[in-house]
């Protein structure tokens, strides 16, 4: 959870997976309703943020090189505005990251869509998260992958992000409360793990949890700003890459920082 991205130093280069564009994706994940249908059921609403989702990826994601088709139908469909704290409904779909309290934030749009495409999913993973807090980088993932393990250490946090979760209609995300820097040995091993928290290192317990061949998404730095980290698994070698830096809340557990 992310307090400010430096999205200037943001530079990445992919190949097409297929012949859709990203506009292609954006059109299908979400469908346009027809103007000239008369709907006499005034329970059945159209989203009122369905335009602000809409200019999200077109004005944030796509002009900053996310292409990843999966993330950018996830981003289009989970509505960001119920994850947010109430009353800042209308700030939900912007640049920037928000206030969710305890500290903690909800992550700008943009850098939960690079984080998400560096897991380089393919929709059948079992994914770790660290870190639920308001519950909207796990809907994303939900919307793609087979099923979602995310552990929170402040109780309330974990307990909202679950309402909202369960609001939202997904039942392939399972929430623990509890020290995140340690993984979840017990659902362990995983495919993905994403950390959205900054850690001085990589914790051992989250290598150990990681399948082999599988992907590890980490800002690690100091107290004030980290190195996005992108590690692959080979056996016993891991793999680094640095993706941007990044402006984190601390990642506070055993192998993180001192809760002081």
């Amino acid at each position: 959870m992310d307090k400010k991205i430096l999205t200037r130093s943001l530079r990445y280069h992919y190949k097409k997976s297929s012949t859709k564009t990203p506009s292609t994706v954006l059109s299908e994940a979400m469908p346009k309703i027809p103007v000239a249908v008369v709907v006499k059921n005034t329970n059945e609403r159209r989203d009122p943020y369905e335009v602000a989702r809409r200019r999200m990826i077109t004005e944030q994601l796509l002009p900053r090189g996310i292409k990843d088709e999966r993330v950018i139908a996830a981003m289009g469909r989970v509505k960001r505005h119920e994850f947010v704290t109430s009353g800042m409904e209308n700030q939900a779909y912007l640049d920037r990251p928000l206030q969710i309290g305890f500290g903690q934030t909800i992550s700008q749009p943009l850098i939960v869509a690079l984080m998400t495409e560096e897991l380089k999913l393919s929709g059948n993973e079992r994914v770790l998260e660290i870190g639920t807090g308001s519950g909207y980088q796990a809907a994303v993932l939900a919307e793609i992958v087979e099923h979602v393990f995310s552990i929170e250490r402040i109780p309330d946090l974990s307990e909202r992000a679950a309402v909202a979760i369960n609001a939202a209609g997904y039942r392939n995300v399972t929430l623990k409360i509890g020290d995140g820097s340690l993984g979840w040995k017990e659902k362990a091993p995983f495919d993905r793990i994403i950390v959205t928290a900054g850690a001085p290192c990589v914790p051992d317990a989250l290598k150990e949890q990681l399948s082999n061949g599988g992907f590890l998404v980490i800002p690690v730095g100091d107290e004030e700003i980290q190195n996005l980290n992108i590690i692959r698994k080979d056996g016993d070698v891991f793999q680094k890459r640095i993706a941007t830096a990044c402006r984190f809340v601390r990642l506070v557990g055993q192998q993180g920082w001192s809760e002081k």
